[in-house]
């Protein structure tokens, strides 16, 4: 069926993502956003792009930078959160993950979980090499992955896992393009441990969340189709990182699903962990 003229939208047509996607920006709601006691405010969810910035925090922490305890705030993307008015204020893109950083005399917002790795990244002088070749090849991996995760996500993850109706060519046009960039990142990976050479830095902290976790079988349950095993560098590299303590940490915060073990929907203070799974924890999200 050939497509109209002028496209319109049926708000009733995204089915479990229709609170989550629509073809306007700006705030539906008033909504405050809380605040708490530390001078970064992060506001999201665990979702991949969310992850990697609860996993640059946490290894932070883990490497002994104090400024960067953190307020981490749950949105609920699937009830509209990212359109309240605070949250429009920080991020007038409406996604997550967003972070009010109020160390200065002006609070700075920065949206784009890119752009978040890369302000704390300068900020704290960690995880980024301070200039040469070798920041240059892991700014490379940075925006490497910004560009190709929407071909993972929005695309073959949408219509192998999500799609109310699975169309064979968008899932064959976009697990070709999602084979071709895990053949990217393992070939690199052969002749490196990291992405960005022989340190860890947020250009593995931005891949590891998406192709990390794709091929450690937690995303989209698509390994067998996708075949990830075969992409022995990948696998290691995978495995490598997901032993990090902040990186397993990192993983938990703003995660309001899957097993109690897992969930912490939100996070104020180190001291949260050791309540993971406890009704303190679950009453956070409620």
């Amino acid at each position: 069926m050939p497509p109209p003229k002028v496209w319109t939208w049926d708000p009733e047509n995204g089915g479990k993502f229709s609170k989550t996607n629509r073809p306007t920006a700006g705030a539906t709601h008033d909504a405050e956003l809380p605040r708490g006691e530390h001078s970064l405010q992060l506001h999201s969810l665990a979702t991949p792009n969310g992850v990697k910035v609860t996993v640059m925090l946490e290894e932070l922490l883990d490497a002994g930078h104090t400024g960067a305890e953190y307020d981490a705030w749950l949105i609920d993307i699937g009830e509209g959160e990212q359109f309240g008015s605070g949250f429009t204020e920080i991020n007038p893109n409406s996604k997550i993950p967003a972070l009010l950083d109020l160390t200065g005399p002006e609070p700075v917002r920065v949206f784009e979980s890119g752009s978040i790795l890369l302000h704390l990244a300068e900020k704290f002088g960690a995880f980024l090499a301070p200039s040469g070749p070798e920041r240059t090849e892991q700014l490379n991996w940075l925006f490497w992955q910004m560009g190709s995760a929407p071909y993972l996500g929005g695309g073959f993850g949408h219509f192998y896992s999500y799609a109310p109706e699975k169309f064979e060519y968008a899932i064959n046009r976009y697990a070709m393009e999602t084979k071709r960039q895990l053949d990217v990142l393992d070939r690199q990976l052969a002749e490196r441990p990291y992405l960005g050479g022989d340190t860890y830095s947020i250009a593995d902290m931005a891949n590891w969340p998406w192709f990390g976790q794709l091929v450690l079988g937690r995303l989209y349950d698509a390994a067998e189709f996708l075949d990830v095993d075969s992409y022995t560098n990948v696998v290691e590299w995978a495995k490598r990182i997901d032993a990090r303590p902040a990186v397993k940490r990192g993983r938990m915060v703003n995660r309001p699903w899957g097993e109690p073990s897992t969930q912490m929907p939100e996070r104020h203070s180190p001291a949260d962990f050791d309540s993971i799974g406890s009704d303190k924890n679950r009453q956070a999200a409620e």
